[in-house]
């Protein structure tokens, strides 16, 4: 093997020996006869001499021996496998960089006419394509520095760099790298998008067509640099160049691409720059009757996947629209589109909401296909697509189309319970999620299990408010399901504290589901266990909640919940039931302060900014603990204990009311209960009315009637 020595008078400063056996392996490069002859002479080369202390004769002799593509076969070797000389790829690796190091420091070698003419860095693109390929290829290749450097290789147009670094980029930043490419190379990626949005609107209309699958992949997350002049402006600049394609006759393959990109940017800025009214109807409209022609067909027609790509674009511009169309007001009123798209008229409005309504009912029929004949996977991306696109509907909307929609829940919570029982993760869907720019609940990117019950929760709400759904949703035990999801999200909350603490609505619109229930259905409240299981852990939740400003609006969920099923039950004076009222007296407290000399009291900081969701809720909760004081008198003990009619009407003040009259009622109706139910309770309010409001019981006329029998 190789001596340590060094002569001075050798270029490489090998010792005449190490010459010797060079020169022996150099023979040997020449004349071998297969890959794996090749490989040991080269490995004996590198460890005899560092490749980069290898003179420049040497380095020529080796190249012209094994060709200027090795170092790059070497890699993709390495990554793709299936090398026949059985090296590990650990040393193909060392192996191929070695080369490539040699390579680089030699000014003769670098300039060689045969890598002028592209040879290396095709090669170099070749492996990032292979190492962008494996499961943490783009993780290794954002953390390399990737990204940046095929942004520089872009601007800087070096070879080759147009023909295969932006398609290369453009595949690394549809991958999960991508929001973290844009919070450490907004700026790169950001001007790049500008040439490239230039390139797009100087094309011709028919080059524009076939560049518009080159944007979508450029653009940034939505919400990421959304206060960017620079971005705005580029958006707006694509879609003057994209209205002429979509007033245009365009083929089926044509508009799928321009309506990918018209939803691109409609994730980025909605309908804020995308043109006049008319046009957004046309849009809307176009994106809705490829809905219908591409979900009618006959029961058992393939949809191919790229019709698949183009209708889940179209979906969300139908989300994009609906979401406008009820940003002010109830769906059913057309005219509220016009607060969404300025100018739009009322018979525009009628237009687009009868095509959005056309369109989710053909999503109702695909899917009930889908339920007949189970030809599809759960797990199929689409599928889930369409299931989250009606989902957006039946959040706003549930009086269209009603006996559709009732006849297709079995479907819809059959699907959330399968995926929310199922467990595990499902990366297909994770990454069409992600390239579909759906936020997603799970913080590390994975599926989350209980994504498709998250989308479907909003439309629950309203559905388990009517009767007829109600029913379908009781005979598929969906109260169960909703119960466990909150139980499950409560175990993840409760571990969390100060600024840790993230609000989840989920768990909020899941408790609002519970309460139309508990409402609407007291027998089945009374005897069902989950519901039993619900007052338990509702119990244990509230006090804890006290302690959590931040998740205030769950807290007063979870009041009004408890507070409703407790009404439903027997006198019990169980320790957690104590406690859980407890707390209900503290919390319902917490949203009053006194107000200034003789002026109403006012809602407290705590709950002001919370108020419009949960004032509401805070005057149902009153209501609620009035009928728990008629159903379980004990609790009128607990109240004296508390102290609880000394403080409400300490800050009542000399005003003897609250800031509006909602609540007014609604503390007057507990108050009434508590003095009917209990005689020592009516004596201390005639007391306290005396002491502390001055003798005024103006603003509550009930009770005063009640005082004075």
């Amino acid at each position: 093997m190789a001596e340590n020595g060094w002569c001075s008078s050798d270029p490489s400063g090998l010792s005449p020996s190490q010459r010797e056996v060079l020169e022996r392996c150099l023979h040997a490069l020449n004349h071998a006869k297969n890959d794996s002859h090749i490989l040991a002479a080269l490995l004996l080369i590198t460890r005899l001499c560092p490749a980069g202390q290898l003179d420049t004769g040497t380095l020529h002799q080796i190249f012209e021996a094994v060709g200027f593509n090795l170092p790059a076969r070497l890699l993709v070797t390495a990554f793709r496998g299936g090398d026949s000389s059985r090296l590990p790829p650990e040393e193909l690796i060392s192996l191929g960089t070695a080369l490539l190091a040699a390579l680089s420091t030699d000014a003769s070698m670098v300039a060689h006419p045969q890598l002028l003419s592209t040879a290396l860095a095709c090669d170099c693109y070749q492996v990032l394509n292979a190492v962008c390929a494996l499961p943490q290829g783009p993780e290794q290749l954002l953390t390399r520095g990737a990204v940046l450097a095929l942004c520089r290789a872009v601007f800087k147009k070096q070879t080759l760099s147009h023909e295969k670094g932006l398609p290369l980029l453009g595949h690394l930043l549809s991958s999960s790298i991508r929001p973290r490419a844009w919070a450490r190379h907004s700026s790169d990626l950001l001007s790049l998008l500008g040439t490239i949005s230039q390139n797009f609107c100087r094309a011709s209309d028919l080059d524009r067509l076939e560049m518009c699958s080159q944007i979508p992949p450029f653009l940034p997350p939505p919400g990421v640099e959304s206060e960017s002049q620079e971005l705005k402006e580029i958006v707006g600049n694509l879609w003057a160049s994209l209205r002429p394609l979509i007033q245009g006759k365009l083929g089926q393959e044509h508009l799928g691409l321009v309506l990918v990109v018209s939803a691109c940017l409609l994730d980025l800025y909605g309908w804020e720059s995308t043109g006049p009214p008319k046009f957004c109807c046309l849009l809307v409209n176009r994106a809705c009757v490829e809905v219908r022609m591409g979900l009618e067909e006959p029961p058992g027609t393939e949809i191919s996947p790229q019709l698949q790509h183009t209708l889940t674009a179209c979906y969300r511009i139908m989300e994009a629209a609906m979401e406008q169309a009820c940003s002010q007001g109830a769906v059913s009123n057309p005219a509220q589109m016009q607060t969404a798209i300025t100018g739009l008229s009322l018979q525009q409005s009628r237009q687009v909401l009868g095509a959005l309504e056309e369109a989710f009912s053909a999503e109702i029929y695909y899917l009930k296909h889908v339920r007949i004949f189970e030809e599809t996977s759960y797990d199929d991306p689409f599928l889930f697509a369409t299931f989250r696109s009606l989902c957006a509907w039946l959040a706003e909307e549930t009086s269209c189309l009603k006996e559709d929609v009732i006849d297709l829940l079995p479907f819809l919570i059959g699907y959330a319970k399968s995926h929310y029982k199922g467990g595990g993760e499902s990366k297909g869907l994770a990454d069409w999620m992600l390239k579909m720019s759906i936020s997603n609940s799970s913080k590390d990117g994975t599926w989350s299990r209980e994504a498709a019950l998250r989308y479907l929760l909003p439309a629950l709400c309203h559905l388990s408010a009517e009767d007829g759904p109600r029913r379908v949703l009781l005979s598929l035990d969906t109260p169960a399901m909703l119960v466990d999801f909150l139980s499950k999200g409560w175990s993840s909350l409760r571990g969390q504290s100060g600024k840790t603490v993230t609000r989840d609505p989920s768990l909020e619109t899941a408790c609002s589901a519970l309460l139309n229930f508990a409402i609407t259905e007291p027998e089945r409240v009374r005897n069902d266990p989950c519901f039993i299981a619900l007052e338990t852990m509702l119990s244990e939740a509230l006090p804890a909640l006290l302690h959590k400003p931040r998740l205030l609006v769950l807290a007063a969920n979870c009041c009004t919940l408890g507070l409703m099923i407790a009404r439903l039950k027997s006198t019990t004076t169980e320790l957690g039931q104590r406690r859980f009222f407890s707390s209900v007296l503290s919390f319902l407290l917490s949203a009053v302060q006194s107000g200034q000399a003789s002026k109403p009291a006012r809602i407290s900081a705590l709950w002001e900014e919370h108020w419009e969701e949960a004032g509401e809720l805070w005057r149902l909760s009153l209501q609620a603990l009035g009928g728990c004081v008629r159903a379980q008198p004990w609790i009128t003990t607990l109240i004296r204990d508390e102290g609880w009619l000394q403080n409400i009407f300490t800050l009542l003040g000399s005003s003897g009311r609250l800031p509006d009259q909602p609540s007014q009622d609604a503390l007057e109706e507990v108050l009434c209960a508590i003095a009917k139910q209990c005689p020592v309770c009516r004596k201390d309010i005639s007391e306290l009315v005396k002491s502390v409001s001055c003798g005024s019981l103006q603003g509550l006329p009930k009770l005063s009637t009640i005082l004075v029998e």
